[in-house]
């Protein structure tokens, strides 16, 4: 999808929870490498911090990223674009050259009121078994969940 279409309709809603995906460029498994994946799941902790949000459950696959969000003070764009521009910088920094990490967009799904956020969390947490990574959830060391 393109980007104005993935945009068509976002809105930012303060504590407002979200189900976000976005893929590396080119979807590269940028993530197979221990290390970089480990810069990664540090930028979600920065994250939280400047941006006063919570990632209630998340899951780094080689490829790509699924997480669910709840927002604060701060806007949707601002915080996925602050956690995709700070892990690509902190990327570059280790690789020690400049290349691009993430696709430009970025799928999100605000979730409704009814909607369980504990089924969406085990959707996100169990990517990991349905790509035949693990065997259990608990090898797979790029994931957390408030709920699990």
């Amino acid at each position: 999808m393109s980007w104005s279409h993935l945009k068509k309709g976002r809105v930012s809603i303060q504590s407002g929870e979200y189900f976000i995906t976005f893929n590396c460029h080119n979807r590269k498994a940028l993530f197979s490498d221990h290390n970089l994946a480990k810069v990664f799941c540090r930028c979600i902790e920065i994250n939280e911090l400047i941006h006063q949000c919570c990632w209630l459950t998340w899951v780094l696959m080689p490829d790509h990223f699924h997480g669910l969000l709840r927002l604060s003070d701060s806007s949707l764009g601002k915080t996925v674009g602050h956690l995709k521009g700070l892990s690509a910088r902190e990327i570059n920094n280790i690789r020690c050259f400049s290349q691009t990490v993430w696709q430009p967009a970025y799928y999100d799904h605000a979730l409704r009121e009814e909607e369980s956020r504990i089924a969406v969390a085990r959707y996100i947490a169990a990517n990991p078994l349905r790509k035949k990574l693990v065997d259990n959830l608990g090898s797979y060391p790029y994931w957390n969940s408030v709920f699990l």
